[in-house]
């Protein structure tokens, strides 16, 4: 028998398939969704978190793999599978997933909501005056806003909408044998739960239709009804496959048309999945299948609720004992005693020394926001430059920026309207704000713009001044209380000049000198990281202090992961918190003998980026936008900032130990590329990041 060929940085084998370690991601959240020790209405939250995670999941990974076994492509990818391949074991992993979290619906949370008191109830779970009630309910609120469509002989078959539930309505007209397809939409605008009198609970919107078919089709000699969804492919980027190859007007006018068409042919998209409830029957899904252009290999069969994604808006009230403690951000204790009349308060602070902003643990209303507004009204402050890529549809920041453009201020805004999902919102704010006197920049060629930057120009009585902001997350007010971020805040002239430099490329097209402070990519950042990485083995080699601690939401660039396996080949100790997918493989003897990579769950959504290598005992850190991805590394505008104060390093330092010290929310990655999640040892007390994180804040 011959031996086994040895894995080395350079073979496929190296590589963890990217759609596969993201739904192995999946798999760690549902495992929360599934834990009998969560609360429970945090556990129906998770679970409404998967049915959004396979959506998005179904529209943007299957339908990319769909587009590439349509081109035919047959090469393997870096982790050595053909795109047929991926799609076939994606297809099994997600209905696998998909039919956990329905069994756990049906069979755990639906029964533990009936015992709380709050249920969720089928309509042959009622008595006779609640579904009175229903009938009720259905004719005043939703039987006039129904269009039932048909599909026959005179009637093409119905377009139907990405991930709207429908009901596939078979009618038996009397003396006939055949059966009539009529499809009805269940309204969007209309509440998903219907509450039931005296908060008996709430039964499904798509049930009280069904059971009031009747008065639809008064008369019909016999009436079945089914439940179905269709998922639509998204493509990965609106325009930039556009403008790759050819010359095309890139003007504002011409990229907001071109984004404005991809978001009208996303909604007649091919279908990537048909979810139908199980007791359809097998000619009525096939016959979906065929009109909707779809693949039987596509239909997903599911025991009790589509859409599990509703089951965020779930409105359940009180019962605090089944959620998470509730957590109020404080305010950073820099920033505590500020003056608030006095908008020149927040930059005379920042001149004392950079500040490290921690969210959600740290208030984004009295830091980040409090920034930006104190500039809108700051009348030393002569112009604010900021970049937008995820905001949110009452944000104060907008109303910051137009307020100072009213003022007189220069105000300029790159705003990414490919962002995925958010181009309608993104461009409308764009026109917002050209409207109020706002200078709007809608992307850069060729890149979609991912920076996370503000700049605040300030006349002071010692010369000009610039204050700058380089973030990890978005300026998104809601999910500023939800993802974990870090913002460094900052009156560093050299940072603050080369920041000034990047928003000149962003919005006048000229290239931001490099090197610089900052990691721009696609410039430099790759380039500056892989020497970074060559050091410390360099440094190992010659027996000095080396390592490499970093924390990431993706790791998936094979370029950056060799290097990180050479690094650990020569000794390097290199420990990675990666919340998300992860192409790279731990912990493997002749590969990754050093390498340590684990991913942090809980209430909040892990989204910060801290870099730290060790430099012979001077360590170094950096923070910013861009994750070890392709993408990221090579088709975006990404900042990544070096960190000088050692205060802040120090800070920097303590978050990293908190994480790695995690033993109960710390998921392990074994060699073969699973997760393993950490538990206590006996007697030990449960230390999760997060909690220690509220600890500390609560106690600044």
């Amino acid at each position: 028998m011959s031996e086994p060929v040895p894995v080395t940085p350079d073979s496929g084998a190296a590589l963890i398939n990217r759609e596969l370690s993201w739904l192995s991601f999946a798999r760690r959240v549902l495992a929360l969704a599934e834990d009998p020790e969560e609360p429970l209405l945090e556990r129906v939250k998770f679970a409404g978190i998967m049915g959004m995670i396979y959506d998005e999941f179904a529209m943007k990974r299957i339908g990319g793999l769909f587009r590439k076994v349509r081109k035919e492509e047959s090469a393997g990818g870096a982790a050595g599978l053909t795109p047929a391949e991926e799609l076939t074991a994606c297809r099994e992993e997600l209905r696998s997933q998909q039919e956990s979290v329905a069994r756990l619906v049906e069979d755990e949370l639906r029964p533990a909501l009936r015992d709380l008191g709050t249920p969720i109830l089928d309509v042959e779970d009622l008595d006779s005056s609640q579904r009175d009630f229903l009938a009720r309910y259905f004719v005043d609120s939703v039987e006039p806003i129904l269009t039932p469509l048909a599909a026959d002989a005179a009637h093409p078959f119905p377009f139907i909408s990405n991930l709207g539930l429908n009901l596939a309505v078979l009618i038996t007209e009397p003396g006939h044998r055949a059966h009539r397809f009529v499809r009805i939409k269940v309204p969007p605008n209309r509440p998903r739960w219907v509450p039931l009198p005296d908060q008996a609970g709430w039964v499904p919107l798509e049930q009280v239709i069904a059971y009031n078919l009747s008065v639809l089709f008064p008369g019909s000699a016999k009436l079945a009804c089914f439940f179905f969804r269709v998922t639509r492919g998204a493509k990965d980027d609106p325009w930039t496959d556009q403008v790759a190859d050819e010359e095309v007007d890139l003007s504002p006018g011409a990229i907001i048309e071109m984004v404005t068409a991809e978001l009208t042919a996303r909604r007649y998209a091919g279908v990537v999945r048909l979810e139908v409830s199980a007791d359809m029957p097998a000619s009525l899904r096939g016959w979906l299948v065929t009109q909707l252009g779809a693949d039987s290999a596509d239909v997903v069969a599911t025991c009790g609720l589509l859409s599990l994604g509703d089951l965020m808006t779930l409105p359940v009230e009180g019962h605090a004992e089944q959620r998470d403690p509730p957590y109020e951000p404080v305010t950073h204790p820099r920033l505590r005693n500020l003056d608030r009349t006095d908008p020149a308060a927040i930059f005379d602070e920042i001149r004392r020394g950079d500040i490290l902003v921690h969210l959600p643990y740290h208030s984004f209303d009295t830091s980040i926001l409090r920034f930006i507004q104190s500039a809108a009204v700051d009348p030393a402050v002569l112009a604010i430059k900021l970049t937008i890529y995820r905001i949110g549809r009452r944000s104060r920041i907008i109303q910051a920026l137009k307020e100072a453009a009213r003022r007189g201020k220069q105000v300029a805004v790159l705003v990414e309207i490919t962002a995925r999902f958010d181009e309608a919102p993104n461009i409308s704010w764009g026109k917002e704000l050209e409207q109020a006197g706002a200078h709007v920049a809608y992307g850069v060629e060729r890149f979609k713009t991912h920076v996370k930057l503000a700049l605040v120009v300030r006349e002071e009585p010692d010369g000009i001044r610039r204050y700058v902001h380089v973030g990890t997350g978005n300026y998104h007010e809601g999910t500023a209380r939800l993802y974990e971020d870090l913002g460094l805040l900052s009156a560093d002239p050299e940072l603050a000049g080369h920041a000034a430099a990047v928003f000149n490329e962003l919005t006048g097209g000229i290239p931001a000198p490099t090197p610089g402070k900052l990691l721009v990519a696609p410039h430099d950042l790759r380039e500056r990281f892989t020497t970074l990485i060559r050091r410390e083995a360099e440094h190992a080699r010659a027996g000095r202090p080396c390592g490499i601690t970093a924390k990431m939401n993706q790791l998936q660039d094979a370029q950056m992961i060799r290097e990180l396996y050479k690094a650990s080949l020569a000794g390097v100790p290199i420990v990675l918190n990666v919340r998300g997918l992860c192409c790279l493989r731990a912990g493997v003897p002749g590969l990754s003998p050093t390498i340590q990579v684990y991913s942090t769950l809980g209430r909040f959504l892990e989204h910060s980026r801290i870099y730290r290598f060790e430099n012979a005992g001077v360590p170094e850190f950096f923070i910013g936008s861009a994750d070890l991805m392709t993408r990221n590394l090579s088709r975006r505008m990404e900042v990544i900032t070096p960190i000088g104060d050692p205060v802040i390093k120090a800070e920097l330092d303590s978050i990293l130990r908190v994480y790695e010290d995690d033993n109960c929310s710390a998921w392990d990655m074994q060699p073969d590329g699973q997760y393993v999640r950490r538990r206590p040892a006996a007697g030990e007390a449960c230390r999760g990041a997060q909690q220690a994180f509220i600890e500390i804040s609560t106690s600044e």
